[in-house]
């Protein structure tokens, strides 16, 4: 009797964990940056040293009484991570290691990665082209915006 129930709570354990992991839901779920930095330490430390996105978190929340739910919306798109997507950005509080631009802006959720540590695991294969949604509006243009993708964390 005692054997079944510990396999019993071994199965909801290992439930819950997939579930947390984003396997249970069929896809990867974001992890925030701070998980991302168990592994790759240099590259966190460049990123948050020389990316003012990786802090972009202040900025926003310096203009947000200033602005309409529509513009803190698209502020949201490309100043946190994963905002409109499931697991990502929700709210300062609800989801603070997610309220700037971090490692899963550029690659995709990292859950199974995270597990795994096979860059095969990683949702999206960083290009120019994966930066265009944000970084290709008037806007970024005229703060003369350079990836990172060949420089600082890279």
């Amino acid at each position: 009797m005692r054997t079944w129930f510990c396999c019993v709570v071994v199965v909801i354990f290992a439930a819950l964990a997939l579930l947390s992991l984003g396997w249970a839901q069929g896809g990867a779920t974001f992890v925030g940056s701070k998980k991302c930095a168990d592994c790759h330490v240099e590259q966190y430390e460049r990123f948050m040293e020389y990316s003012s996105k990786a802090k972009s978190d202040l900025g926003v929340r310096l203009l947000a009484p200033k602005l309409t739910d529509k513009e803190l919306r698209e502020c949201y798109e490309c100043h946190t991570t994963g905002y409109g997507q499931p697991g990502g950005f929700v709210s300062f509080e609800k989801t603070p290691d997610l309220g700037h631009v971090g490692c899963e802006s550029c690659h995709g959720p990292g859950s199974e990665h995270a597990w795994t540590g096979n860059p095969a695991d990683l949702a999206v294969r960083v290009s120019l082209e994966s930066c265009r949604p944000c970084h290709e509006d008037e806007r970024v243009r005229a703060i003369n915006f350079r990836p990172l993708l060949h420089a600082g964390a890279h």
